[in-house]
C-alpha cells in the first residue's frame, strides 16, 4: 500500500511548483514541502531521533506543523499532535504516556515548556521545521542524499497517536499506523472525487482526526490547502472562501451554525464551492436543510466516523440528503459496518444495536493499553460504543453514544431524538441535551439552547417538544446558555453541561 509519505514523494515529482500550502503571504509548493520534510527528519536524526520514536507536536495549524508530521514520518518517528490551546495539567500526563523524546512547539508556549520540563522531555522550537535564514522559506537542496539515506516508512509501522481524552481519567492514545491513515485517505478521496484542481481552506485542527484527514486528502493529490487560524471571526473565514475560489470546505455542525447565522454568506461569491463535507457529531436535519440552502450549488456530504478509524466510516451521498435526511449513510470503501445485539450477534434491519467495524482503517489499538484495546478491538472489528440501526436498503441511522443514553425511570432517551426536534424551532442556533440528576426518576431529560433574534421561550419549546415527542423525552429543564462546552473536534461535552466536569475527548 502506498504511504501517504511514498504519495508526497510522487506528487513533489509530478507537480514541484504547484502550490501545497499557503497561509497569508506565504506559499509553500510541493518540492518545497517534500525538501523541508527531509531537513527536518535529517535533523531529528541527528538529534538521536530513531524509528519508533513519539515526536510530539503542539502547533496550531501552520506550515510548520505540517512539515513537522512529514517530516517525523520521514525519519521514521511516530507523531503526536497534541491540542494547541490546552494548559499544562494537560500536556504533562500526554507526553509521560507517549513517552515523548521530544516537543516541538512554539517558543513562547509556557504551558508546554513547564510540562516538557516536568516530563524531562527537549522542546524544539517550530521555527526549526522551516530552517531558512532569518525564517524565511529557504530550503536546503541536499534531497538526493537526505532521502536515500531516509528509507519510506513501513505501511505496518505506526504513524500517530491521537489522544481523546483529557484529564478525567487516563489517557487514551488511539494508535494508527500508515496502512491505517493511507486506507482511509483513498477510500475519502474515492467518493469525493478529490484532485489537483481541488483547494480548501482548512479551519479544523490538525491535532483532530477529521482536520488531519482534510490536510492529507488534499496533499494526497497534490490540492491546495489554504490554512486559517480558526472560526473566532466566521466572516473572514467566508471571505477566504471566496477570495481564494475554494472548491470545498469541510466542518462540524457549529461549524456551518457558525457560517450560516455570522458569515455574512450573502456578501461573497461562493460558486467555486462544489462540496462540504460535515462530520464530527451528527448534524440535525434542520441545520442539513439550511446549509443545502445556502450552498445550493455545492454537494453536501454527511458522515460518520471516529478517531479509532482514522477518521471516516460512512457517507450519505448527497443524492440521498431528500429520501435519507437523518442518516450518515452507507459504509466507505473498504469498510464494513455490522450493528449487533448485547449478545454480539448480528441485529436485523430496523433493529437498534451497537455499530461495530471492520476495516484496514481501523487502529491496532490504544497506545501502551492493552485491556481496553482488547476490549475495543475484538477480532479485527471495533465497537464504536455508538448506537444504531439500518434500514432495509443498508443505510445506517445513529441514536448517539451508549455512554450518553439517558435513563429516566424505566425509560432510555437518546439526546439526538430530542436535540432534532428543539432544532426545528426558529431563533435555535444550537441545541445539546443531557439527563440531569433527579431523586426520583435518577435523571430527567435537560436541554440547553443557544438562541439569536426571535428565540423560543422556554415554554414553547416544551410545546414543541409536547406535539412531537412522548411524554418522557419531554425536557424538564430548559436553559438558554451563551455556548454549549465543545471539545477541540467540535463535539459537545454533555458531561460538562450538568456536573461541569473537564473532558477534552
Amino acid at each position: 500500500m502506498e504511504t501517504l509519505v511514498a504519495r508526497l514523494e510522487r506528487t513533489a515529482a509530478a507537480m514541484p511548483d504547484r502550490t501545497a500550502l499557503q497561509q497569508g503571504a506565504d506559499r509553500l509548493d510541493y518540492r518545497g514541502l517534500r525538501d523541508a520534510a527531509l531537513d527536518f527528519a535529517r535533523m531529528l536524526r541527528a538529534r538521536g531521533i530513531v524509528p519508533g520514536d513519539r515526536v510530539a507536536v503542539t502547533l496550531p495549524n501552520c506550515i510548520e506543523a505540517v512539515v513537522a508530521w512529514y517530516g517525523c514520518w520521514r525519519a521514521g518517528a511516530i507523531v503526536v499532535p497534541l491540542n494547541a490551546q490546552v494548559r499544562e495539567r494537560d500536556y504533562y500526563p500526554w507526553l509521560l504516556h507517549s513517552g515523548a523524546r521530544l516537543l516541538v512547539q512554539d517558543a513562547a508556549h509556557e504551558d508546554g515548556v513547564r510540562a516538557a520540563a516536568a516530563a524531562g522531555v527537549p522542546v524544539l522550537s517550530a521555527d526549526r521545521c522551516l530552517a531558512g535564514a532569518g525564517g524565511a522559506h529557504e530550503l536546503p537542496r541536499e534531497t538526493a542524499a537526505t532521502a536515500a539515506a531516509l528509507p519510506l516508512p513501513d505501511p505496518d509501522a505506526l504513524a500517530a497517536i491521537l489522544y481523546t481524552s483529557g484529564t478525567t481519567g487516563a489517557p487514551k492514545g488511539v494508535a494508527l499506523s500508515h496502512r491505517n491513515l493511507a486506507a482511509n485517505t483513498g477510500s475519502i478521496l474515492d467518493y469525493l472525487g478529490l484532485g489537483a484542481d481541488d483547494s480548501t481552506v482548512s479551519t479544523l485542527p490538525f491535532y483532530y482526526a477529521y482536520g488531519a484527514s482534510v490536510l492529507h486528502t488534499h496533499l494526497a493529490v497534490g490540492a491546495r490547502i489554504v490554512l486559517e487560524d480558526n472560526l473566532v471571526f466566521p466572516h473572514l473565514v467566508t471571505e477566504a472562501l471566496a477570495r481564494e475560489r475554494a472548491t470545498g470546505f469541510s466542518g462540524v455542525p457549529s461549524t456551518f451554525a457558525l457560517l450560516l447565522d455570522r458569515g455574512q454568506l450573502d456578501r461573497h461569491d461562493l460558486s467555486s464551492l462544489r462540496y462540504l463535507t460535515q462530520a464530527g457529531g451528527a448534524m440535525a436535519p434542520a441545520l442539513t436543510r439550511r446549509v443545502r440552502a445556502a450552498f445550493p450549488q455545492a454537494r453536501l456530504f454527511v458522515m460518520y466516523g471516529q478517531t479509532e478509524a482514522s477518521a471516516r466510516l460512512t457517507c450519505l451521498p448527497p443524492e440521498r440528503l431528500d429520501d435519507k435526511l437523518g442518516s450518515v449513510g452507507m459504509p466507505i470503501a473498504g469498510v464494513e459496518i455490522q450493528v449487533r445485539r448485547e449478545d454480539g450477534s448480528a441485529a436485523p434491519a430496523g433493529e437498534p444495536g451497537e455499530v461495530w467495524a471492520r476495516g484496514d482503517n481501523v487502529m491496532s489499538g490504544y497506545w501502551n493499553a492493552p485491556e481496553a484495546s482488547a476490549a475495543t478491538v475484538v477480532d479485527g472489528w471495533l465497537r464504536t460504543g455508538d448506537l444504531g440501526h439500518r434500514d432495509a436498503d443498508g443505510y445506517l441511522w445513529l441514536a448517539g453514544r451508549r455512554s450518553d443514553m439517558i435513563k429516566t425511570g424505566a425509560h432510555r432517551v437518546h439526546p439526538a431524538d430530542v436535540e432534532e426536534v428543539i432544532a426545528e424551532l426558529p431563533g435555535v442556533r444550537e441545541v445539546a441535551v443531557a439527563g440531569a440528576d433527579d431523586p426520583l426518576l435518577g435523571q430527567v431529560v435537560a436541554a440547553f439552547l443557544v438562541t439569536e433574534g426571535d428565540a423560543p421561550t422556554e415554554m414553547a419549546v416544551k410545546a414543541h417538544c409536547r406535539q412531537r415527542l412522548p411524554g418522557y423525552k419531554i425536557p424538564k429543564q430548559v436553559a438558554f446558555v451563551a455556548e454549549l462546552p465543545k471539545t477541540a473536534s467540535g463535539k459537545i461535552r454533555r458531561a460538562a453541561l450538568t456536573r461541569g466536569t473537564d473532558d477534552h475527548a
